[in-house]
């Protein structure tokens, strides 16, 4: 399984390098950093909004690019095959950006709060089944996808996705509305408007396949 996917973990790679080369200058940009060898910029604080999607999308990207990869070797309908392939390449794109960021802002990957904490979510109970934020599959969804073939298993991925993707749309409006560096609020808008539109497009392969998303 992981020979057929060299190519294509190869080219989402890529695109994540190309992204990479722009982030220090885009969120110095937003920030105000001055020139080289003048005092350091302020960054976001370790627990801010900025830190805290970043951290949990990024979790949540990886998701969506593993239930992608699976769907693939699953199904040989080619208009869901691209479909997944655009959503693999999309997030680990952005993945990357977020956690360069992190880096970028010397910042943890993890921290000591639960998820969406920095949403005012804190008490927010644990996730179950591996599933650590709204939206997430569990593992027993994982494990089921990856037990199913042909029109079955795309059903399955286009319900997951969906529920994914209402769940990166609540979290990315949270970034829109709290986030402070302009470069990470407008990302986080345009994955509002694109995951809402694949959303529709999702809601249209369910009822091509006799189904709809899961209430």
């Amino acid at each position: 399984m992981r020979r057929r996917h060299i190519g294509w973990a190869a080219g989402a790679a890529a695109a994540v390098l190309v992204a990479a080369g722009t982030i220090t200058y885009a969120v110095a940009e937003d920030t105000g950093a001055p020139a080289a060898g003048a005092p350091a910029v302020r960054t976001p604080a370790a627990e801010s909004a900025d830190a805290g999607f970043a951290r949990d999308m990024a979790v949540h990207h990886q998701q969506a690019v593993e239930m992608s990869y699976i769907v693939r070797d699953r199904t040989k309908n080619e208009e869901v095959r691209r479909l997944a392939y655009d959503i693999a390449q999309t997030q680990a794109n952005q993945r990357g950006m977020l956690l360069g960021w992190l880096d970028l802002w010397e910042l943890p990957k993890v921290s000591e709060k639960g998820p969406m904490a920095w949403m005012g979510m804190g008490d927010m109970p644990p996730g179950q089944d591996g599933a650590l934020m709204p939206g997430m599959a569990t593992d027993t969804d994982l494990r089921k996808l990856q037990s199913l073939s042909g029109k079955r298993a795309e059903i399955l991925y286009l319900r997951l996705m969906t529920e994914h993707h209402k769940g990166g749309i609540h979290m990315a409006e949270g970034c829109v509305a709290r986030c402070t560096v302009g470069v990470e609020k407008r990302l986080a808008q345009g994955m509002v408007d694109a995951q809402a539109s694949e959303i529709e497009l999702m809601a249209g392969m369910l009822k091509e396949r006799g189904a709809q998303a899961s209430s």
